[in-house]
């Protein structure tokens, strides 16, 4: 355990007056900062406790965007929206599940955490007035307005000695709008990038995590790496405290937000518990559903534990924390020139969809044969691709990657891969025949808003999404079922406080993020949609542990507490 002093210094044990907090916060991602940070501003005593060596957890390397439905950035441009068409499309994507009081608290509280956030905590964001939502076939989608990304960020210039124990997933610091002017990635300025990292700035995930930490040591927080939370401490029936690894515990006298991300790198309750078996994942090995295991020792309710934020992935030899991880593919697959087969050489779906739904087809099992029915599966795409565009961050030029599996023509590709060659010429061959025209008549690739953003506005083809397939060599590319993370769990009410079995409050317990059951059940709204909610909850959590907090002063006269009763 490294105790992190508010200047930024390291200490290797605590002392026993440090050892009482009013709130305890277990998890370093988005949500159990923003819990943090909610709480400290009420003038509340707050430690953040992390797991791995490094803080912001699976938040630090995601997009970092959050969903917000009708948000002020978006009125103030003239955006049209509203929470009543939001509800209606996150009821669709959810498909009937899902509770009416999670589904309210984030519609609801979006705005106001937004607000409050930038207001009073000092995040910037960045209004995508141009980013559809990921279903533009339900009621209620929009077409942009209700994504918002971090602004870049100085980081080491804001958190000093603290910059070193952020994680970050060593991407070049770029925003959104920056890629929609740019477009593909060979027509970056990487010298220009590669100057902002050197210097400190940051975006995405990594942007949204380091600003909610200096906001936290603004507001006083204080934390430790390296310390894993074992159990939780409970006295007549309220939680007490938490206690770690080494035998140390520690005191929350108002509450203990559980925040610690989900589940899947613990490969046997993973299996257990999701709907689909996971390949690769991208988030901290860290993750192995500690908060989950603490909570259900004291017999909390899970909820949608089947559930994870899936994506389409490829093992091109990453790693994190000395782990392999995955990449997630999204040009990759849907630039114009690109395509996606089975096991058997045809095409399975449209594959400029969302990842989240595009990966829900991996799931797909062929009875009559007891397997799998579209993996393995393979990106096919040329040389013409390759050269306009690159895959991940091999460029045209340099020697083909070992995970990259190259030959002269169609049919080689298809031995190589092991489908039937003449099902791989005929589906590129049919492919290209309608790509040419602009359209996809098998799967509607190209059809939607969203499908249209992620294509390229320079394309030659009629259709920014699609393109047809040129001239040899032909690569391919295995992709498998991944997940960011998990995204189901421990079951709370609309103001983050943990329900038992019975669905009764467990009094000081609290929890959001991926350690616990999603506001929107299944369904995956837009950019941002991870975060958006999650953030929402915790805000809500920090505010009623605010209120808990005055409340027990008033009871006790307690002094540590007085500073919440008169904020």
């Amino acid at each position: 355990m490294r105790k992190l002093t508010t200047n930024s210094s390291v200490a290797d044990a605590w002392t026993e007056d440090e050892q009482a907090y009013d709130v305890v916060v277990v998890g370093s991602g988005a949500a159990a900062l923003t819990t943090a940070a909610t709480a400290a501003h009420q003038g509340l005593s707050v430690v953040v406790l992390e797991k791995s060596s490094l803080l912001g957890g699976t938040s630090a390397v995601s997009g970092g965007m959050v969903w917000i439905v009708d948000n002020h950035h978006a009125r103030e441009v003239g955006i049209s929206d509203s929470k009543k068409d939001g509800r209606a499309y996150v009821e669709a994507i959810a498909n009937g599940r899902g509770r009416s009081e999670l589904f309210d608290a984030a519609l609801e509280n979006g705005d106001e955490m937004l607000q409050f956030v930038e207001n009073e905590l000092g995040l910037k964001f960045i209004l995508l007035d141009n980013f559809p939502d990921y279903r533009q076939d339900l009621v209620g989608a929009a077409t942009g307005g209700r994504t918002l990304e971090p602004a870049l960020f100085n980081f080491r210039g804001e958190l000093g000695a603290l910059a070193d124990f952020v994680r970050t997933d060593g991407r070049h610091p770029y925003t959104m709008q920056e890629y929609e002017t740019w477009g593909a990635f060979t027509k970056f300025p990487w010298d220009e990038l590669e100057d902002r990292q050197k210097s400190g700035i940051a975006a995405k995930g990594h942007s949204l995590v380091t600003m909610l930490l200096k906001a936290c040591v603004d507001n006083g927080v204080e934390f430790a790496v390296d310390a894993r939370v074992e159990k939780l401490s409970k006295d007549s029936g309220e939680v007490t405290g938490v206690v770690l690894e080494d035998g140390t515990t520690i005191t929350a006298r108002t509450g203990v937000m559980l925040a610690a991300g989900g589940f899947e790198w613990d490969k046997k309750l993973a299996d257990s518990l999701l709907a689909s078996r996971l390949y690769t994942m991208c988030s901290p090995p860290s993750n192995t559903g500690d908060a989950l295991k603490m909570a259900q020792r004291l017999g909390v309710l899970t909820l949608s534990t089947r559930e994870a934020w899936w994506a389409p992935m490829s093992l091109t030899g990453g790693t994190r924390d000395g782990k392999p991880i995955g990449s997630l593919l999204r040009f990759e697959r849907q630039g114009p020139g690109s395509i996606m087969v089975n096991r058997h050489g045809k095409r399975f779906a449209n594959e400029a969809q969302n990842y989240n739904d595009l990966a829900r087809c991996f799931h797909s099992w062929d009875s009559p044969n007891n397997q799998t029915l579209n993996t393995p599966a393979h990106v096919i795409f040329d040389q013409s691709y390759l050269e306009r565009y690159g895959i991940l961050d091999h460029r045209a030029g340099l020697s083909t990657p070992s995970w990259l599996i190259e030959a002269e023509s169609l049919e080689e590709l298809a031995q190589k891969i092991g489908v039937p060659p003449e099902t791989l010429v005929d589906t590129v061959e049919r492919f290209n025949h309608h790509a040419v025209e602009g359209n996809d008549p098998d799967f509607g690739r190209g059809e939607s808003a969203y499908d249209k953003y992620w294509g390229d506005d320079d394309n030659e083809w009629p259709n920014p999404s699609l393109g047809p397939l040129q001239y040899g060599p032909y690569y391919a590319l295995e992709v498998v079922n991944g997940a960011f993370g998990t995204c189901g769990g421990i079951a709370t009410d609309g103001s983050g406080r943990v329900l038992n079995v019975d669905r009764e409050i467990i009094p000081g317990l609290y929890s959001a993020g991926n350690s616990s059951e999603n506001p929107f059940a299944s369904g995956y709204p837009g950019a941002g949609a991870t975060l958006g909610p999650i953030m929402t909850m915790a805000y809500l959590a920090g505010k009623d542990i605010g209120s808990r907090a005055g409340v027990r002063s008033a009871e006790t006269g307690d002094a540590a507490l007085q500073g919440a009763a008169n904020a």
